[in-house]
């Protein structure tokens, strides 16, 4: 089992910036990737970034170019750093970890809000 505790969610204005913290714990050693979903109010849960345990990364086209995601191993901790923040960028966070076995382990989830 993977457990893990995101952090650094909040309120900021249009144009701001978060820096969003994934802690985990429990079996890391199996951990492969790791990354974040979101699901605004309304709307399907759609892939934000993730990185492999090489450090290769992905984004969606929506948050491409103003979000950067990286990966502490010494601190078992992934960051996903959000700049240029849009309204539209408004939902709660989910950091996941997903083992050697393809098992899916999922945060209680952080919400961000970004006001106009």
């Amino acid at each position: 089992q993977v457990q893990l505790v995101e952090s650094g969610g909040g309120l900021v204005r249009a144009g701001g910036s978060l820096r969003l913290s994934c802690a985990s714990s429990g079996s890391i050693f199996s951990i492969n990737d790791m990354g974040w979903y979101r699901r605004a109010p309304g709307k399907q849960r759609e892939l934000v970034a993730v990185i492999s345990s090489s450090g290769s990364t992905n984004y969606a086209d929506s948050v491409k170019g103003r979000s950067s995601i990286s990966r502490d191993n010494a601190k078992n901790t992934v960051y996903l750093q959000m700049n240029s923040l849009k309204p539209e960028d408004t939902a709660v966070y989910y950091c996941y970890a997903m083992n050697v076995l393809g098992s899916r382990f999922w945060g209680q989830g952080t919400q961000v809000t970004v006001s106009s």
